[in-house]
């Protein structure tokens, strides 16, 4: 089969590689062993992602259960996995949307008690995260709430995992 440039439009071919999954809107996601067309005359990767609704839901997972306070493109990830414009994810919050944008783009921390808000919301809230609910707010403890540190998540075979 033949496979075109998404991008330029050359051939392409189709291969299976890890991919930094950039299009969830976080930097620190990659997907493990996936199929991809790449292009060998511009470097451009187009992945193949089979089930997104599942990949999407293992991310979201993957942020609630973090072990150190979340960072601003994780809080916007969440409100986005939930549906949620600024306005609305802000009022859950009893936050003031500018408050609210200023953690998404890392302007100013969330707090302690915010960050355990969102992660909460976004059990309940979120689509095949309820089940996890208990066991994640049960974790709660254990975030280092002095730390902000970027976890990388690899997805593979439905499945997630911290490097």
């Amino acid at each position: 089969m033949t496979y075109r440039c998404s991008n330029c439009g050359e051939n392409a071919r189709r291969a299976r590689t890890n991919y930094l999954f950039r299009e969830s809107g976080l930097s620190n996601v990659v997907l493990k062993n996936i199929e991809i067309i790449k292009c060998a005359h511009c470097g451009n990767q187009d992945p193949i992602i089979h089930r997104m609704a599942d990949v999407m839901r293992q991310i979201a997972q993957a942020l609630v259960e973090k072990p150190f306070a979340l960072m601003g493109e994780e809080i916007r990830f969440l409100r986005k996995y939930l549906g949620m414009s600024g306005v609305a994810f802000a009022g859950l919050l009893h936050a003031d949307k500018t408050v609210l944008s200023r953690w998404e783009n890392n302007q100013v921390g969330v707090g302690s008690k915010s960050d355990l808000l969102i992660r909460a919301i976004a059990c309940n809230l979120g689509s095949g995260l309820r089940s996890e609910a208990e066991r994640v707010v049960r974790k709660f403890p254990e975030i280092d709430e002095s730390d902000q540190k970027v976890v990388r998540i690899e997805i593979h075979d439905a499945t997630f995992a911290y490097a």
